[in-house]
């Protein structure tokens, strides 16, 4: 298969036309003077070179009075004005839908309609950023459900945290309640530092599976905090490890908000969209403190029902908390480059021959707790050799061939599970060599895929025409790379996505180096 790369052409510099100013104040056939119009005239005058722009005027009669409508709309705050000219003033009046002026429409309109769409205007400058991406409006719908059985939740296992505290301790309720709080407390904000150390690199690499595994963890420590009433001796046990999971899901929740508000901001509001995620969140929590006061309410008269109420709404509030944060995660379209994220870019442009957008890798991508390489056939990895998950005799004369130009080189990797590659990335490679080495592995994985390469190296012995076809395919491979690098680069970058830098975990990180170097 043969890959050429078609040069685009330089375009031409724009060239500015040569203004002669001396035509331009003298002219050879000089014409007679004309007197000035008056201003009656000179406003026809005036109306008729308006209409020689592409723009077609409308004038309403009213009375003896031309009022004509200019072609310039106001908005502003969710409200639509339009200019006026009544033939002596410029007037900016708001219009309605159809464009007409809101004094001849409003008895018209119905009264309770233009109050609901004040009302719904208002809550959408309240709740919504002026400039943000399209998806962010379907992303607040979700994170409105998700907010509000969330912290209905917890209210009701503050509630039965109380209870327990005091059936355990009735004698000793202040100190011991005390005690036990700061405890649980100070154990669970440690493991919240041990936690954010250990996983850091997971926020940028796995940010939509690391927070939806953290919601599912918060939601369990609720229902452990539901048991506290019911084992009061053991309330210091499950409240701490109740109080670990919420330290652990808080960390992950604000590691990741600040690039969850970047994919939305199409300009650089993001002091905004944060300011407006804090007005949300608080007005979503407080609609679920309403919820829990309405349900205890509702059983004030059944100390029975009560008690039992966090135990038969948990199940329910739970379920739809993790659907709206899985659907809210659905809206969330990250322009940052992973590893897997680029490469079902690359997988796209082999066989479509197109750059995907963000949305569409976002699909793709998916939000599960396990990645996705398992299910794929000649999974790909960025990391240094394993020699014992290594084909002996083929990495050494992979390794033997490299030169001091090369800053990666690709080798298979066997496992009982499933045969895999390995992308092995040299100490001072960019991100030019990065996209360079993953677009060649996955030239180099559809010839895999087409051909028995997975039953010749179940055998014990790779024989020497398995070697020397292995290098014609590296080599070919690389031709092709190098031919689509320049067009894929342009591509992406056409397509929005961020190609200053590629995210990697710190197993992704890992590089080798020449004796010499």
């Amino acid at each position: 298969m043969q890959f050429t790369l078609q040069s685009i052409p330089n375009s031409s510099r724009f060239q500015f036309p040569r203004k002669s100013y001396k035509n331009e104040f003298y002219s050879s056939n000089p014409t007679p003077f004309q007197p000035k119009p008056s201003p009656k005239n000179h406003f026809l005058l005036s109306n008729n070179a308006l209409r020689t722009s592409s723009f077609d005027y409308e004038f309403l009669d009213q009375g003896t009075q031309q009022t004509q409508k200019l072609p310039i709309v106001i908005r502003d705050s969710g409200q639509v004005s339009r200019y006026f000219w009544d033939g002596s003033s410029l007037n900016l009046v708001r219009v309605d839908g159809g464009g007409s002026p809101s004094s001849s429409s409003s008895s018209k309109d119905d009264f309770k309609e233009q109050f609901l769409r004040f009302c719904s205007s208002s809550l959408r400058n309240f709740f919504i950023p002026r400039r943000v991406s399209g998806n962010y409006t379907g992303y607040v719908k979700w994170k409105f459900l998700h907010r509000v059985f969330s912290s209905a939740l917890q209210v009701l296992a503050t509630q039965a945290m109380f209870r327990a505290i005091g059936v355990g301790y009735s004698r000793s309720l202040s100190s011991a309640a005390a005690l036990n709080w700061v405890l649980k407390d100070g154990l669970g904000r440690l493991s919240r530092c041990i936690y954010t150390a250990s996983f850091a690199s997971a926020f940028d690499t796995n940010l939509k599976r690391v927070r939806f595994s953290t919601s599912v963890l918060f939601s369990l420590s609720i229902g452990i905090e539901l048991l506290t009433p019911i084992l009061p001796q053991y309330f210091l046990l499950l409240a701490t490890v109740a109080n670990i999971a919420k330290q652990i899901s808080l960390a992950c929740h604000l590691a990741t908000a600040s690039a969850v508000h970047r994919s939305f901001a199409i300009a650089d509001n993001l002091g905004e969209i944060s300011a407006k995620a804090q007005i949300q969140t608080v007005c979503f929590d407080n609609l679920g403190l309403v919820l829990a006061a309405l349900l205890n309410l509702l059983a004030r008269n059944s100390p029975r029902l009560q008690a039992g109420l966090p135990f038969l709404v948990y199940p329910v509030f739970s379920m739809i908390d993790l659907f709206g944060i899985y659907r809210a995660l659905e809206h969330v379209h990250l322009q940052t480059l992973t590893k897997d994220r680029l490469e079902i870019i690359l997988t796209s442009w082999i066989r479509l021959g197109y750059v995907p957008s963000a949305a569409e890798v976002s699909k793709e991508e998916g939000i599960s707790f396990w990645g996705k390489n398992g299910r794929k056939q000649w999974p790909i990895r960025i990391g240094c050799l394993d020699s014992k998950a290594q084909l002996q005799k083929l990495s050494m004369m992979t390794m033997r061939s490299l030169s001091v130009e090369d800053f990666y080189f690709i080798c298979l990797e066997t496992s009982s599970e499933q045969d895999g590659m390995l992308l092995c990335l040299r100490e001072g490679a960019g991100i030019e060599d990065i996209i360079m080495g993953l677009l060649q592995a996955c030239y180099m994985r559809e010839a895999l895929m087409s051909g028995r390469w997975g039953d010749i190296l179940k055998a014990n012995e790779i024989p020497d025409f398995l070697i020397r076809e292995w290098f014609k395919l590296v080599k070919e491979s690389k031709q092709l790379a190098q031919a689509d690098s320049f067009r894929f680069m342009e591509q992406m970058i056409k397509s929005g996505w961020a190609t200053k830098n590629i995210l990697l975990s710190n197993k992704e990180q890992a590089r080798y180096s020449f004796v010499g170097d």
